[in-house]
């Protein structure tokens, strides 16, 4: 039987404080994997850090393991490691106790071919390619100078930023962002969808539709920046109708979309840079132009005023021009006279003839002739005149009797008149009588107002208004001299007075005269 001392007693395990367990494992592990040589694919390399070490990771489809190259041991290495590289790295598998994580100290590093996401980049590269969604011939140049931009990226990050102040520095235009995930799952489908969504935006909508699209992202992993490797969001831009700029990840870091889109940008503050121009520098272009304009403008005035100049120094003069039609008109003035008298005896000798045939038998038949002709046109016109006269008589017979039916229905229309002209008498003289009111009131506030702004409510408190000869007031002293003609206007009436000398002692006042003593009366104080 065990006895409960027994069961009670401390434990016999050794006991470990934290780093003396840590160590050991790091000695045992250092010594169990002293030398060894693992294959993987490197991921998650930026290059040397700042102090000149490389720090990544080695993986393969099930496993992942952290690694580190010295600065003195990176300097030896006959090439250099890329992200994606399937490489074998000989070293010492040891332990990092602070964190509790165990890493491999990579001694020498030599490729082993493609990795497996390089591979199948490679594969989705060719595939697309093949459909040529990245032909040259289907890229768009970039707008000018865009309204509108929008922008596919995190809401959150340092990308948005850097692009909204590389733009107002540049040229301050609208922006429109469209926030997605740029990592993760679902990624892909978000930048998928924003570009499409840009795409369907109308022109006159409520959310203005882009001239220029730019899907950026900062650096990244391989993994990180896979999402932008994905088959729907290369072609999604390939299909976009609104020019596309790709800003994913570093200078050095290339994915699918750069290849469909219509412009790949090495950072997202380069692709700001390509979206819009310099405002300044148009500024000085359009200043520069329009110098040239006006230069040029002047060249051209002055060669056509040579050219007119040497136009008219080719033109003959007025005197050359006026010779032959002043010689024809002083030709024919001279042979006006002749002619005038050749013509004249011609009509002499015309109607001389004419004459001779006429006889006083002729002119009687034709006077006879004419007489009889007026006598039947006036027969023909009595005729007409009395037939006009028969059918107005008619007609007349034909009204009156019309008319004598007609002053029953004029009496009612006339009583129907009159009462509407009574009424509307009646709301004239009412809107007239209005009227006045509305007026003499209007007069009445106007007058007020006039009143409280006249001087000679200044007089009725005390004050006089001094004018001169000519009737001007005199607003200050300097005005008056002495000797000068003066005129005081007070509230009851004006009197003239004359200026005096400047310190003259004042007019003394009259005396008055002694007062009789008062004679006190029996009467009391009220008081």
């Amino acid at each position: 039987m065990t006895s409960s001392f027994d069961s009670d007693s401390p434990s016999n395990v050794a006991e470990y404080s934290v780093s003396e367990l840590s160590g050991s494992i790091k000695r045992t592990l250092e010594q169990a994997f002293e030398h060894v040589r693992v294959r993987g694919e490197i991921s998650g390399y930026r290059g040397p850090h700042s102090s000149g070490h490389a720090y990544f990771a080695l993986k393969d489809d099930r496993a992942r393991m952290e690694a580190v190259i010295w600065k003195g041991t990176f300097a030896r290495l006959k090439f250099r490691p890329e992200e994606g590289m399937e490489v074998i790295a000989t070293g010492r598998v040891t332990t990092f106790p602070g964190s509790s994580k165990y890493q491999i100290v990579i001694d020498s590093l030599e490729p082993a071919g493609a990795g497996a996401l390089m591979a199948l980049l490679e594969e989705r590269k060719r595939k697309l390619a093949a459909e040529g969604l990245f032909d040259p011939a289907r890229k768009r140049p970039l707008p000018f100078m865009p309204k509108v931009i929008g922008v596919v990226t995190s809401p959150t990050g340092a990308v948005i930023r850097d692009i909204l102040h590389r733009i107002a520095d540049r040229f301050p235009v609208h922006v429109v962002v469209w926030p997605v995930r740029v990592q993760g799952d679902g990624a892909s489908e978000e930048v998928a969808a924003a570009i499409r969504g840009f795409n369907a935006l109308e022109g006159d909508g409520p959310i203005p539709r882009p001239d220029v699209l730019i899907v950026a992202r900062g650096g990244g992993s391989l993994e990180d920046l896979w999402g932008f490797n994905d088959e729907a969001v290369v072609r999604a831009a390939a299909a976009s109708g609104i020019p596309l700029i790709s800003a994913v990840g570093h200078e050095t870091d290339w994915t699918l979309i750069d290849h469909a889109a219509d412009q790949r940008a090495p950072t997202p503050t380069g692709a700001a840079e390509m979206a819009v121009p310099v405002k300044a520098d148009l500024e000085a272009q359009v200043a520069n132009l329009s110098a040239r304009l006006q230069a040029s403008a002047t060249r051209q005035m002055d060669h056509r005023r040579h050219a007119l100049r040497a136009l008219a120094r080719a033109l003959p003069s007025l005197d050359q021009l006026l010779a032959l039609p002043r010689r024809r008109f002083d030709e024919a003035a001279a042979g006006l006279g002749r002619g005038l008298q050749m013509n004249t005896a011609n009509k002499r000798r015309s109607f001389e003839r004419v004459g001779a045939h006429l006889r006083p038998e002729l002119l009687t038949t034709r006077i006879r002739d004419h007489r009889r002709h007026l006598l039947e046109a006036m027969n023909k016109a009595e005729r007409c005149v009395e037939r006009q006269i028969d059918r107005r008589q008619a007609r007349v017979s034909a009204a009156d009797a019309s008319l004598r039916a007609f002053p029953s229905r004029l009496l009612g229309q006339l009583h129907r008149a009159s009462d509407r002209v009574s009424g509307l008498s009646a709301r004239a003289d009412g809107a007239m009588a209005a009227e006045l009111r509305r007026l003499k009131g209007a007069l009445a506030a106007q007058d007020r107002v006039l009143q409280s702004l006249s001087y000679r409510n200044v007089l009725q408190r005390g004050f006089a208004l001094v004018r001169d000869a000519a009737g001007e007031p005199v607003k200050q002293a300097a005005a008056v001299t002495p000797g000068m003609a003066l005129s005081l206007e007070f509230a009851d009436g004006s009197v003239s007075a004359v200026a005096g000398e400047e310190g003259a002692p004042p007019t003394p006042a009259p005396k008055k005269r002694a007062s009789r003593p008062v004679v006190p009366t029996k009467q009391g104080s009220l008081f």
